[in-house]
């Protein structure tokens, strides 16, 4: 039987995937023949082997979290800086950006983040993302600019499955985000057109709004290659505005990246990033939709990037995303940069 809400609207083939993928992750999780023969959390031999496979220090992707936690006792701290420029919009249906028409929107923006994240266990990663938002937009006329805090993220990874080197097996982790609004509770910073943290964010969610994501990441690493996909679904809790509940629809994220190291010692390497956001025409809770894009939307945005290493505790990327299609959405272009500093109490960086 085919799960409802896969056949209420037309989603493009990567998101349709997404959904697909997710269901599959959890049918096997819940399966009880599966259970009866499956550890919750990787054996310590398991974790040695795969630490001692080929994974040179480097950034890794940057529109996606690790995939792999940070090992216990380990701390990872990122400064991010993602900006957005969109001088056009996408209609009604799936269509590439020549397709876009000029205005009514124009939005320029830029948002930097800190994302830290720390190994509780070698199994359990916790981490907290502060952010900070500023844009100047011209809407139908009407120019709008802002400058204030962000949403605030809470996060836990917990990683049940770690990667066979020698066999066919990835590593698979389980992603939990609460995002609390604080750029509303503190600042009252005005939400950007559209409404939405920029593509390409953690995962993206609603500006401004309680948002709630699970997810499920998943990597395999092929010498020189490292090939990394996630799908996350977020419900976004009720609002109020002049006394009146809104609600909104959930979203959904993908993400596929295929990683090249070119250089092992200096952590070099190009990435091609392929980032994916869904606005459902649903709610889980079932509440109909009366705010935001009532008949949904839809982005399908690609990243060329670069990755290096900086130092012994140091690794920078950068990049830009470019939308490639588009429905009821603006139609932007996101350069980015990021950069991350490790620390270990061992003193030696654990890319695992």
């Amino acid at each position: 039987m085919i799960p409802p809400f896969l056949k209420r609207d037309r989603l493009a083939p990567s998101l349709l995937l997404g959904r697909i993928l997710l269901i599959l992750v959890v049918t096997q999780f819940t399966d009880t023949t599966s259970l009866s023969a499956w550890d919750w959390v990787p054996s310590e031999e398991e974790i040695q082997k795969y630490r001692k496979s080929w994974n040179p220090f480097s950034h890794g992707p940057i529109l996606l979290q690790a995939v792999d936690i940070q090992p216990k006792g380990q701390l990872s701290i990122r400064e991010f800086l993602f900006s957005q420029i969109g001088e056009s919009t996408f209609g009604n249906r799936l269509s590439f950006p020549t397709e876009s028409k000029p205005g009514p929107v124009h939005v320029y923006q830029v948002s930097p983040s800190v994302n830290s994240a720390y190994g509780i266990t070698d199994h359990i990663e916790l981490g907290v993302a502060i952010s900070m938002n500023a844009f100047w937009a011209r809407q139908n006329g009407k120019e709008t600019t802002d400058t204030g805090l962000g949403d605030t993220s809470l996060i836990m990874k917990y990683r049940p499955i770690v990667q066979d080197p020698d066999g066919w097996r990835p590593t698979i982790t389980h992603f939990t985000q609460l995002v609390l609004p604080t750029s509303q509770w503190i600042t009252g910073t005005e939400r950007p057109p559209g409404g939405f943290s920029s593509l390409g964010r953690l995962p993206n969610t609603r500006f401004g709004e309680w948002g709630f994501t699970q997810g499920i990441m998943t990597r395999k690493i092929l010498e020189p290659f490292r090939i990394s996909a996630a799908v996350f679904y977020t419900y976004a809790a009720p609002g109020n505005t002049a006394g009146r509940n809104t609600y909104s629809g959930d979203v959904i994220n993908t993400r596929l990246i295929f990683e090249h190291i070119l250089d092992d010692k200096k952590g070099f390497g190009y990435n091609i990033e392929i980032s994916t956001l869904h606005g459902s025409t649903w709610r889980t809770d079932g509440h109909s939709i009366n705010s935001g894009q009532l008949h949904g939307f839809s982005i399908i945005g690609v990243e060329p990037a670069l990755q290096w290493k900086m130092g012994e505790h140091w690794v920078a990327a950068a990049g830009c995303l470019f939308t490639v299609a588009g429905q009821n959405a603006i139609n932007a272009i996101y350069p980015n940069f990021s950069i991350f500093w490790y620390w270990s109490k061992t003193g030696k960086v654990i890319m695992r």
